[in-house]
């Protein structure tokens, strides 16, 4: 029963209280984004977009700081001071990796307050201006929390976002080992291109052999080579956010 009831809960937040925002930019965009942090997602995804020039956005939790989540070691402060400096968005994903579900709005503000003083002891004042719902959990009563502390706000509905979007809760597809056999990201991409869309990927850790919610390497590569071919550009989820207004 409680789980056909969070399945309820999930879909009212994707389609109730919808926060409208246009979906306009001069052409399409692609955002890249890895969720946690863990360690692989910088020292084996951070070639990668070094090598094509491209910047990301790295979802934080602080409290997963130096420890394991899915059996994986996550990033230590000085990984998240590297990608930082290497000119990589940082945005917020709860202090605790706690679904939104679980949580009123009280309790979600503390939650954000904590990662966002945890992050700016780290990075010298830093302000996160984005956020991605851990599990992709968008409960309806946290979208005005989001919305009202963020820029925008990015969930897990596959699509592309493109005319106008939920900034309260963007679509994105998974660059994970258990979604990419079921996605034409040629198709993907080339909507966003025509559409003038926003295509938002996230992962989470980059390795031969990822978890199921992880990728290889030469996926990230193929899905930027795409997305250069068809002119998209590509930014992280704030910049992009930037580019979407009418």
């Amino acid at each position: 029963m409680q789980a056909f009831i969070d399945k309820m809960r999930r879909r009212a937040g994707r389609y109730l209280d919808v926060r409208p925002m246009p979906v306009a930019p001069e052409r399409g965009v692609l955002s890249l984004s890895f969720d946690d942090i863990p360690v692989s997602a910088w020292t084996e995804a951070g070639p990668v977009l070094a090598q094509h020039g491209v910047k990301a956005t790295y979802y934080v939790c602080g409290g997963l700081a130096g420890g394991r989540n899915l059996d994986l070691p996550q990033f230590e402060t000085p990984h998240l001071q590297a990608l930082h400096a290497a000119g990589h968005e940082v945005g917020c994903h709860t202090f605790e990796h706690v679904s939104t579900l679980t949580l009123n709005p009280a309790e979600l503000e503390a939650s954000l307050a904590r990662n966002a003083a945890w992050v700016a002891e780290r990075l010298d004042g830093y302000r996160m201006t984005t956020f991605a719902y851990p599990f992709g959990d968008c409960a309806l009563g946290a979208k005005a929390v989001i919305d009202r502390r963020f820029r925008c706000g990015r969930g897990v509905r596959d699509g592309v976002n493109a005319g106008r979007a939920d900034r309260a809760n963007l679509q994105a597809i998974g660059m994970e080992s258990r979604r990419l056999p079921g996605y034409d990201l040629e198709a993907m991409v080339q909507q966003a291109a025509q559409g003038r869309g926003w295509l938002i990927a996230y992962g989470h850790d980059v390795s031969d052999r990822p978890t199921p919610y992880g990728c290889r390497a030469e996926d990230i590569d193929r899905l930027i080579r795409l997305a250069k071919g068809a002119g998209l550009d590509i930014l992280p989820v704030g910049a992009a956010r930037d580019r979407m207004a009418a």
